[in-house]
């Protein structure tokens, strides 16, 4: 890491350090606060906000841990997530603890590769890159067994309870019978986390715009630069759990041979 990225993560974590200590009391479950309340501690602290306050929020759910004294707070089996609750509204609360990432033991299906060699050459970032491959080689629809469309990249809107939320990616897909559904896709590059709580807002956004579709969320994360893992998620009670999990590996059509394709008819889905 850099020293002006680890800077900036020590500056989060000491901005909501703060806010948390402010508001916490033994045996608290949710500690509210919103995001004016990041400027006032990061003044009271003398450390400059960036321009996007969402940052703040953005690093410490998706690219690094919470402060060590937050953590020691957390009782055995849960953790502390940040969740939104309304219109620039937040609040740490606890979950129980849920990892969405890859399994290293799961057989990796070879895929010719489609990528369009200029959008190859010219992705302007991990979580693009991936976007645009999981896009063009069609892995939504191999990997849920549909005939999806991308309706719209980077969607921001607002979801009631929550505030604005952002998705990824947002596709419409049909299958055999006719069924419709709704496939809000979260993608995540390079060390940035799948997170459970994207998940949850996107199958509530889902549920909100579009509630004559089936959701089906999925979340793309790459393995390495050609490998892909996908996985389909849905909520069970209060918990995100994994339906569904494959890995893909885009490779030139010359690579798959005659024993891949003899191993690939033994297998059922």
């Amino acid at each position: 890491m850099r020293r002006d990225d680890s800077d900036k993560v020590n500056r989060y974590q000491a901005i909501l350090q703060k806010i948390f200590f402010d508001r916490y009391v033994e045996g608290a479950t949710e500690v509210a606060f919103d995001r004016e309340d990041l400027v006032a501690a990061a003044e009271k602290l003398q450390i400059k906000l960036p321009k996007n306050l969402g940052d703040v929020i953005y690093s410490m759910r998706y690219r690094t841990p919470l402060p060590q004294r937050i953590l020691a707070t957390q009782p055995n089996g849960l953790e502390w997530i940040i969740d939104g609750v309304g219109r620039s509204k937040y609040a740490f609360r606890l979950s129980k603890i849920s990892r969405i990432v890859p399994n290293e033991s799961l057989v990796t299906v070879k895929i010719p590769d489609a990528t369009p060699e200029l959008i190859a050459a010219h992705a302007l970032s991990d979580e693009q890159a991936l976007l645009a491959k999981v896009r063009y080689n069609r892995l939504i629809d191999i990997f849920l067994g549909l005939t999806t469309y991308s309706l719209q990249s980077h969607l921001r809107t607002t979801v009631k309870g929550i505030g604005q939320i952002e998705i990824d990616e947002l596709y419409v897909g049909i299958d055999s019978h006719g069924r419709q559904c709704v496939i809000p896709v979260q993608a995540k590059g390079g060390s940035d986390r799948l997170s459970a709580v994207q998940t949850k807002q996107d199958l509530m956004c889902c549920a909100e715009r579009f509630p004559l579709l089936i959701c089906r969320a999925v979340s793309a994360q790459f393995v390495d630069a050609n490998q892909i893992a996908l996985f389909e998620l849905t909520e069970e009670g209060s918990e995100i759990k994994v339906v569904d999990e494959k890995h893909y590996r885009l490779v030139p059509a010359d690579e798959i041979t005659s024993d891949d394709l003899r191993q690939y008819s033994l297998r059922s889905r």
